[in-house]
């Protein structure tokens, strides 16, 4: 505890909000290791986005005492659903909210280090460094820098921690993984965009709470362990919700790069990092990251065979016009 906190209402109030979408399994695991974190004023929302099955009930009768459960008629997309349990957190007078895949565990202490750096007031959103849950020493994200009129994004990790991150940084964007949010950002910047289904929603944020002057951190003290691909992975099963989500990004990402352009940059400008993203930074499409991310992993590991394995199963997946 740190001076002056004695007590748990002494800490700012915490809302942990979370998707279930089919997938209540991922979402037991969660909430278990969510009962060991040592933070000690936060309450958990989630939301079942529409799920086939019984999930909700099942949920709320395993967890309810400790756990809102709050059930939607319809998978409202990830952003929309998230935006679900944050106006609910605001509701009920949350000073935070942490948005949570439930498809990770967490480290004991990763929700009290995360309100820790975020006390800054410059800074508005906080993430977690995200390890890979299938090899727990591998990081896969500590957020990144971006170079939005290219549409580049240079992406940190997909490497093993050797200490390398064990610095605050700020960044331009973080994943919602985890990612810690003050109630003011929400009030001045608002919420996620539904717009972006499933894709890109992160980044529209980021650039959003940026250019309200805020600042956007990785806390590489914050640990979550995430199952990369898990999403990606089960949409196959619902061949609706997959075709719905290729309409919503298009061919090659393309509608959504459209729409971050038109959004967030001047008439007619907007061409330039929608068209430069295609001419310049395709190779995220294929690479799963940056080139610049790939290169860098090959000079410093002399690892080849990683990186082209990398390409390979990262563009199986783009040939369906999946990224999440």
């Amino acid at each position: 505890m740190e001076e002056g906190m004695e007590n748990a209402t002494d800490w700012p109030r915490v809302s942990i909000i979370m998707l279930n979408w089919n997938s209540i399994d991922d979402t037991r695991e969660c909430l278990e290791s969510l009962k060991k974190i040592t933070y000690p004023n936060y309450d958990i929302i989630v939301v079942d986005n529409g799920s086939e099955g019984d999930d909700a009930n099942l949920l709320s009768s395993e967890y309810g005492s400790q756990t809102m459960i709050i059930s939607n008629a319809e998978n409202l997309g990830f952003p929309e659903g998230n935006n679900v349990g944050i106006r609910q957190a605001l509701k009920k007078g949350s000073d935070f909210c942490l948005l949570l895949n439930n498809d990770t565990t967490v480290d004991p202490e990763f929700l009290t280090e995360l309100v820790k750096a975020a006390k800054d007031p410059s800074i508005g959103v906080a993430g977690s460094k995200i390890y890979n849950y299938y090899d727990s020493n591998r990081v896969d994200s500590v957020g990144g820098n971006a170079w939005y009129w290219l549409m580049f994004l240079r992406h940190y990790g997909l490497e093993e921690d050797k200490g390398q991150f064990d610095t605050i940084e700020d960044r331009d964007y973080v994943l919602a993984n985890s990612m810690l949010i003050k109630r003011e950002v929400f009030e001045k910047v608002g919420l996620l965009d539904p717009d972006f289904f499933f894709g890109a929603e992160e980044y529209d944020y980021c650039i959003r709470v940026k250019r309200h002057g805020y600042r956007m951190i990785n806390v590489p003290s914050s640990k979550i362990w995430h199952k990369s691909g898990r999403c990606r992975a089960k949409l196959k099963d619902y061949p609706e919700t997959e075709k719905l989500i290729k309409q919503r990004m298009g061919v090659g990402y393309y509608k959504y790069v459209y729409g971050l352009s038109r959004k967030h940059f001047p008439p007619v400008l907007f061409l330039i990092p929608f068209t430069s993203y295609y001419l310049f930074a395709a190779g995220p499409l294929i690479l799963g990251g940056s080139p610049i991310t790939a290169i860098r992993y090959i000079v410093r590991h002399k690892d080849v065979g990683f990186v082209i394995d990398r390409i390979r199963s990262v563009w199986q997946s783009r040939l369906s016009g999946l990224k999440k």
